[in-house]
């Protein structure tokens, strides 16, 4: 077994023989992106985008629920996988028949070049991982300079419900919150994505409440019923794209230019 990780290290390139399956939604976009779409044979449920790319590539179950059966059955040469994203145990399962496990952990946007350098170089794509890497730093200077007058906030940002749930400061999402002076809370916890419960202690001094889209379909029904809950009365309340602050890969390009802009939005009540 050859084990990639995303640090930046070179590798030979696997060329036109590669069989990738990708088990990371974000990174099988990124995948097509780089000009790989034929290389890629096996995709979650979740791999929805490019749409027309990945309509036609096999499904091997869920992130979680990988059906290594259907995945063996694919030949891969390369599967890429997540951390937070993928099982360890299936992962380890998998590295018994995969030549190559390509493991991923960005942890904050600036992670995504050394994500895309990763990817093409194991694949020869060094040339477009370029390209994306110069449309990256121009999104995020951008970003930055819009998010330059936005005052400091801090912000409950929800994954769940039945429990509640949201993100610690030690993840992807909240980092990239950060970009637009938005501070997740609590500013610390024993887990990733905690348990919360909307009392005095999770509440004192929240300014905005965030539902994403993804993991847990918030929909705007959703927002409407927490603007009646007493306890976030006067706060700023709404739906989140979370395609937008949780995919890395070739989307936080787009979700760069999506957040200044969404809060943009939601301070001027449109």
């Amino acid at each position: 077994m050859k084990l990639v990780d995303a640090v930046g290290r070179r590798h030979t390139p696997a060329g036109a023989g590669a069989r990738i399956v990708s088990l990371v939604p974000s990174i099988t976009e990124l995948v097509c992106d780089l000009g790989l779409a034929e290389r890629l044979v096996g995709r979650t449920g979740f791999c929805i985008h490019p749409r027309e790319r990945v309509r036609r590539v096999a499904k091997v179950g869920g992130t979680k629920d990988v059906d290594l059966r259907r995945l063996r059955a694919l030949a891969p040469t390369h599967v890429i996988v997540n951390i937070d994203e993928n099982r360890h145990e299936t992962v380890e399962e998998i590295a018994r028949f995969v030549p190559h496990v390509i493991v991923t952990h960005p942890l904050g946007p600036l992670d995504n070049l050394a994500l895309y350098r990763l990817i093409g170089g194991v694949f020869g794509r060094e040339a477009e991982a370029e390209g994306l890497c110069e449309r990256f730093e121009r999104a995020y200077a951008a970003c930055e300079r819009e998010a330059a007058g936005f005052p400091s906030q801090r912000v409950i940002y929800l994954i769940w419900r039945k429990p509640w749930m949201t993100v610690s400061r030690d993840t992807y999402i909240s980092r990239t919150l950060a970009i637009v002076n938005w501070h997740t809370v609590p500013e610390t916890a024993a887990d990733r994505y905690p348990e919360i419960a909307f009392d005095e202690a999770m509440l004192a001094g929240v300014d905005v409440v965030l539902a994403s889209s993804e993991p847990f379909p918030f929909r705007a029904r959703d927002v409407d019923a927490l603007r009646a809950l007493p306890e976030l009365r006067g706060r700023a309340i709404a739906l989140v794209d979370g395609e937008m602050t949780s995919w890395y890969g070739s989307r936080a390009i787009a979700g760069l230019e999506y957040l200044p802009q969404f809060r943009r939005a939601l301070e001027s009540g449109r």
